[in-house]
């Protein structure tokens, strides 16, 4: 009853947080293309009352004009609209789905036993989830900091681009050696999410609420303010796609469970954000497909190095093709406490992804699937069951 009231919870938060993850960046997508969109006001009128820009639009049957005030408006309206719930609720709802898939079994989830760092393949469960906690308020950190000591007035924000690109590669290096491949790319994915909310939660709305204030009080907004807001808004929307595709890379073994694995993140995270600058630089008018040009590059990159190199990690070669019988019984022995119908694995109410090896035709069909996790050592998880490198020289042997 435990393990399915934890996969209904896991279900419904998963809902919330797709749900409020699409409201967010929906929202955030749009107002960056509004912001980029905006042209000179063509009415004197509308120029002489501070309007900075304005941007004419037809959807759903209607016709919107939108106008932004380079300064403040002469009245601003009590009914003004904010955008940060959507924000706190995705990381919030996410946050939760890693403490309920991730952290109720570190041991299981979170530990990599076979990182070249002895501390790191040694650690507890305890030790993992406290770890992982560190990893993500120390990314923010870092972030943050580099933000205000190298570009503080968002006048060397180019530099500071190239830091935190910098600052991505050694979170995915150290993520990949520390914990266990799938939880390497989310944990990664987390340290920008994080930084995202963050950055909605300490710097772009707490600006916006000053420069409300001093308006409401007939005084000069900061103009540092409405700068640091949108410096911290753009590097929201760059982190937008390699955080999407991180988040969903847990169904794809053979980029997690690579030796290379930062790497493979390293290149999606650049690949993400490069495609992103090609939307946003079209919005001002301006296509330049060389961006999504060498995105594409770097994601063609990724796949041949996460190609299957036909050897796997098994050191072992099988001296004969083996029957599907004397698969079923390492399956049987190694994978079954969890792939079954009725797991034995705590805190497995059903077989994970809805794999079930239980029948030799449940086996059969999964035939490609089990060989690719097995040869490249990410299934078992952490090796639990103790397959050897004998049986996963059987399995990669398996011919139907």
């Amino acid at each position: 009853m435990q393990a399915y009231l934890l996969d209904f919870a896991n279900f419904m938060l998963r809902w919330l947080h797709v749900i409020a993850a699409i409201a967010w960046i929906g929202e955030s997508i749009y107002f960056v293309m509004l912001d980029n969109s905006l042209r000179t006001p063509k009415a004197a009128e509308d120029r002489e009352k501070g309007v900075f820009g304005e941007m004419w639009a037809v959807h759903g049957g209607g016709f919107y004009h939108n106008q932004k005030y380079a300064s403040a408006p002469d009245k601003l309206p009590e009914d003004l609209h904010w955008s940060f719930w959507k924000a706190y609720t995705t990381w919030l709802t996410g946050f939760g789905l890693f403490v309920i898939l991730y952290m109720v079994n570190p041991s299981f989830y979170l530990v990599n036993p076979g990182s070249s760092w002895d501390w790191a393949a040694n650690m507890s469960g305890w030790q993992a989830n406290v770890l992982a906690l560190v990893f993500l308020l120390a990314g923010w950190v870092v972030y943050n900091e580099l933000c205000k000591r190298i570009s503080p007035n968002m006048e060397r924000d180019s530099l500071l681009s190239i830091a935190v690109a910098v600052m991505m590669v050694v979170v995915a290096y150290l993520s990949s050696h520390i914990f266990s491949g799938r939880a390497a790319f989310l944990l990664t994915g987390a340290v920008m999410a994080t930084a995202m909310s963050a950055n909605v939660f300490f710097w772009i709305i707490p600006g916006q609420r000053r420069m409300v204030k001093a308006m409401k009080a007939g005084e000069t907004p900061n103009p540092l303010d409405g700068k640091r807001g949108k410096q911290r808004s753009v590097h929201n929307t760059y982190f937008t796609l390699p955080v999407v595709l991180l988040m969903i890379s847990n169904h794809y073994s053979f980029a997690y469970s690579h030796e290379l694995a930062w790497v493979i993140m390293s290149l999606f995270i650049f690949a993400g954000a490069l495609i992103r600058q090609y939307f946003v630089l079209m919005h001002s008018g301006h296509k330049r497909p060389a961006y999504p040009a060498v995105g594409v590059v770097l994601i063609l990159v990724a796949f041949w190095i996460a190609a299957p190199s036909g050897g796997g990690q098994a050191d072992v070669t099988a001296s004969v093709a083996p029957e599907l019988e004397e698969v079923h019984e390492i399956i049987e022995a190694r994978c079954l406490t969890c792939h079954s119908r009725e797991p034995t694995q705590t805190g497995f109410n059903a077989p994970p992804a809805g794999m079930a090896y239980d029948t030799l035709e449940q086996l059969s069909a999964q035939q490609a699937k089990i060989k690719e996790v097995v040869a490249s050592g990410y299934m078992p998880l952490g090796n639990m069951t103790g397959m050897t490198d004998e049986e996963r020289a059987i399995i990669a042997a398996w011919e139907e």
